[in-house]
């Protein structure tokens, strides 16, 4: 029988306080003991997403988000992206609806490697500005775990429709069967990295003859969430209904646009999870003869290193 999605979403809370109180050091720092379970390693960063978006809203939006970056994050920016923490926090300040404001957030969806030490979460943000005003938004975070505990290695925020955040209703978090050890085997890291950069692109060769609705559906999980854009309040959810939105506008078979992981890709040692960081070309140039471009990344996972990669969150 299926577990009910609010009780999955409180055990990983619940195995977070649990391993924090336990080990004696912020949840999200390295563990000496046992490989811990996919739920201890979620609830682990959930926790530590929910103390970060806690402590933003004390602050304002750069110095509150400035503690989780890590020093080579990646964030999408109009025109490309900004890497680099410094870059990032710089984006941040540029933006004059950041001046003044606080920022926080209540992450929905949680997923983890089965190496536990990268995941994702994803959620749902307020803006609230120094007039009093409050700007809803969705954020999609990817982690990797390193000395220092959780830092988000590729963040995005986007805006949401309506006048207030969507409400928070908990998504099943997405766990590997088991866990592994960590690996250092570079070999094996670097295969795992060739096979979803491949997959990226086999995503967007498809999409050229299939269409985009057929594409998204093909290559997404069931499950899958996507931001939706600025003109949705909610995460649009599962494969094809994502295809549906994505594909608004589009012809029946072929694409407007064709995309690349040309910015890089991040992937776990466990080979189950991992991020494509890219940017989508449009096919044909526009009036003035350019084609626009837009930065783009992406979430991953699969079952096992031996099968196909679906994508889960972007």
């Amino acid at each position: 029988m299926p577990v009910p999605r609010a009780s999955v979403f409180a055990v990983q809370v619940a195995a977070a306080l649990l391993v924090a109180a336990c080990a004696g050091h912020p949840a999200g720092a390295p563990e000496a003991g046992p490989v811990l379970s996919p739920a201890a390693v979620a609830g682990q960063l959930l926790a530590a997403d929910r103390a970060f978006a806690a402590a933003s809203e004390r602050t304002d939006v750069a110095t509150g988000l400035a503690a989780m970056l890590a020093t080579d994050v990646v964030m999408p920016v109009p025109g490309g992206f900004a890497a680099g923490r410094d870059s990032v926090l710089g984006a941040i300040r540029a933006n004059p609806a950041n001046t003044g404001a606080r920022l926080g957030w209540t992450p929905v969806r949680v997923g983890v490697s089965a190496d536990g030490r990268q995941g994702f979460t994803l959620g749902y943000a307020t803006l609230r500005g120094a007039d009093g005003s409050s700007t809803p938004a969705k954020y999609l975070t990817y982690w990797v775990k390193g000395p220092d505990g959780w830092r988000a290695a590729v963040y995005r925020r986007g805006r949401a429709s309506g006048s207030a955040p969507a409400p928070v209703s908990p998504a099943e978090p997405a766990l590997p069967a088991t866990a592994v050890a960590p690996s250092d085997d570079s070999a094996a890291i670097a295969r795992y990295r060739q096979s979803l950069d491949t997959a990226e692109r086999a995503f967007s060769r498809d999409a050229q003859v299939i269409g985009l609705q057929a594409a998204f559906a093909r290559y997404g999980s069931a499950d899958a969430m996507n931001m939706g854009g600025a003109s949705r309040a909610a995460f649009v959810v599962g494969a094809d209904s994502i295809g549906s939105v994505v594909a608004e506008g589009e012809p029946a078979t072929g694409s407007s646009v064709s995309w690349a992981p040309d910015h890089g890709v991040i992937v776990a040692s466990s080979g189950d999870l991992g991020v494509t960081i890219g940017t989508i070309v449009t096919n044909e140039p526009d009036s003035t003869g350019a084609r626009q471009s837009f930065p783009f990344f992406t979430v991953w996972r699969r079952p096992s290193p031996d099968q196909p990669w679906r994508y889960v969150a972007e």
